[in-house]
């Protein structure tokens, strides 16, 4: 036996074991304890409680959004459809780094500095949990492999295809259509609580045009289903769902084919065209020229795109028809006319003579008539019109004065807006006394008088405007409130009269018949614009002076910016027996309202009545700067 087990103390070492393992024993009851409180706590005391909390961890209430309402001209053409699109969105919630998950995705696909910073916009914005927030559209379909391939590294990020906005005829409906754009802060500031629940899981909203006007019918309502998903946040299974009301159709007045027409009548020019149904008040055609392509705006125009629109200097985005304020020129002649019959200031048999000049009683300033030599020793109203003497004018806007003028030329619409129902529209200016003292601070003068009969001076008119006057002119004072849309998911839209003028008839066969004669008399105007129609046409042409040519100068086109020569203009209808269509035509710096503003509306002309459609498709994307 060795000396250390000589001197071993057994039962010491005991009594040292015996409380060891009393201890553990304690410890383990103890831990025991424990998970038993905790297993009760779980599984019976709190039970409900995590069984709710992990419902809605799996389970997740998702909003379906509806389908916009597609949008058709007339003969049933599509304008705007739905087309699908890969979006690649992020979850924020699924997302543990933000940074570097954007990152890892800006490594794999292309995506734009605008889009990343919209997505950081979005992500400071209030939105439901879960939701999913659009980081970049249009994946191709090699991105969207790609991004398959690393979808393990990609926790909270989705690819969905959705149905975005398109437009199949790129610019030709620019101007009318508007467009639709991405929800942006200032959108969601006017949203209402209602409007916050309507638009989720939406990305877009009109922006401009028609998209704008008739949101509230094209969006639709919005649907719900609730998903089980993952640990991930992947979508396992819809547990039920409520489908979403798709948005309302809309069938529009407007002809593809005449708007093609119209387009192409323009040719290079800047410039406008408005074509009304007589009848309805439906407009048929509305161009600006030039336009561009709203298929830029769907998804985020590119800071490049939008900086070329934008510093054109033909002005792309500036809707003319609505928005142009032009001076009407000798358009209006036929109303100031009709107007002094009516009041008796003048009558059929009245004449001046016109030596090419007119001087006001106790002024020694001359007003000159376009024509140098003069119309005549004897100038009557219907010559005055067919030749567009501007002396018989001046003496009759001295005769009547500006509040008849006034008052009559409202009655046609000049100086109000349109109502037509598309948004921004400009009132244009058919100014009267007060309205010269508000603006300007000023009386009114005799020589306003003189300006104001011929179209000039202070009037200011848009090409809709003057449609919708002379449209009011072939119905003999039925002014109808212009419309784009025709129907609203099927249901028509009424005929709205705005008034009824009470005017002599043969006062209207008198006004009427000159304008008859502008396009067929000998000395009419716009007679060659006319040749060989097999229908009787009724116009007027117009020039408006641009800059200002000093008294005693005239005017030389050649000395002057091209951006500076006469605006040229005309409006008419047809046929002139039984008026169906109205045209109002101005082209920015054309000089001549016959020989370049009346062969654009003879072919528009040509085309609704005869069904001579030069184009019967139009070259996409031709004009868009």
């Amino acid at each position: 036996m060795s000396e250390a087990q000589r001197f071993k103390d057994h039962h010491r070492e005991a009594r040292v074991f015996l409380s060891r393992v009393i201890t553990t024993s304690v410890i383990m009851a103890a831990l025991v304890a424990v998970l038993v409180a905790r297993y009760y706590s779980l599984q019976v005391t709190h039970h409900q409680d995590y069984a709710t909390r992990s419902d809605r961890n799996r389970v997740h209430v998702q909003p379906v959004p509806p389908t916009r309402g597609l949008i058709y001209d007339r003969n049933g053409e599509l304008l705007a459809d739905n087309r699908p699109s890969y979006t690649l969105s992020v979850i924020r919630e699924r997302v543990n780094d933000m940074t570097a998950t954007v990152e890892l995705l800006r490594e794999l696909v292309d995506i734009p500095q605008s889009d990343l910073e919209k997505f950081y916009d979005q992500l400071q914005q209030w939105r439901r949990p879960f939701e999913a927030i659009p980081l970049r559209y249009r994946l191709t379909e090699e991105e969207i492999a790609r991004l398959a391939v690393n979808e393990y590294r990609l926790e909270g990020v989705e690819v969905n295809a959705q149905l975005v906005r398109h437009y199949p005829k790129s610019d030709l409906f620019a101007h009318v259509l508007g467009y639709v754009g991405r929800i942006s802060q200032a959108d969601l500031a006017r949203f209402d609580e209602d409007q916050y629940q309507r638009y989720s899981g939406t990305h877009s909203i009109g922006k401009t045009g028609l998209e704008s006007e008739y949101e509230a019918q094209l969006l639709g309502e919005v649907g719900s289903q609730n998903v089980e998903t993952n640990a991930r946040g992947r979508v396992l299974r819809v547990l039920d769902r409520t489908d979403p009301k798709p948005g309302e159709d809309l069938q529009l007045h407007l002809d593809s084919r005449l708007q093609a027409t119209a387009v192409s009548a323009l040719d290079d020019y800047r410039g406008a065209v408005v074509a009304l149904d007589v009848k309805t008040g439906g407009v048929l055609a509305a161009v600006s020229m030039p336009s561009f392509d709203p298929n830029l705006f769907v998804t985020g125009i590119s800071f490049r795109d939008y900086r070329s629109l934008n510093q054109s200097l033909d002005l792309p985005l500036f809707n003319r028809f609505l928005q142009g304020q032009y001076p009407p020129g000798s358009t209006t002649k036929p109303v100031v006319g009709l107007a002094g019959l009516h009041h008796e200031v003048v009558d059929r048999e009245h004449t001046i003579r016109d030596p090419g000049w007119y001087r006001l009683p106790g002024d020694d300033r001359l007003y000159r008539d376009w024509k140098r030599t003069g119309h005549g020793p004897k100038v009557d109203l219907e010559q005055a019109v067919v030749e567009s003497c501007d002396v018989y004018y001046y003496d009759l806007g001295h005769r009547m004065g500006v509040d008849s003028i006034h008052e009559f030329g409202v009655q046609f619409g000049l100086g109000s807006r349109t109502e037509v129902d598309i948004p921004s529209e400009r009132s244009g200016i058919w100014p009267s006394r007060e309205w010269k003292r508000n603006q300007r601070g000023l009386p009114w003068f005799p020589g306003d008088n003189l300006n104001l009969a011929i179209g000039q001076g202070y009037a200011l008119a848009t090409p809709m405007q003057l449609a919708q006057m002379t449209a009011t002119m072939a119905s003999r004072g039925r002014r109808l409130r212009p419309q784009m849309v025709a129907k609203v998911g099927g249901q028509e839209r009424p005929v709205i009269e705005e008034a009824q003028m009470e005017v002599a008839e043969e006062d209207w066969d008198y006004i009427i018949n000159a304008m008859v004669g502008v396009m067929h008399g000998e000395r009419g105007t716009a007679r060659r614009s006319a040749y060989g129609a097999d229908y009787k046409i009724a116009g007027k042409t117009g020039t408006a002076q641009v800059v200002a040519i000093p008294q005693g100068e005239e005017y030389d086109s050649e000395a002057l910016e091209e951006r500076q020569r006469d605006h040229a203009l005309f409006v008419g209808f047809a046929p002139a027996d039984d008026p169906q269509i109205a045209v109002a035509v101005i082209v920015e710096n054309g000089e001549s309202g016959s020989g370049v503003a009346a062969p654009v509306a003879r072919k528009v002309f040509d085309a609704y009545l005869r069904g001579i459609y030069p184009l019967a498709d139009p070259v996409l994307g031709a004009r868009t700067p």
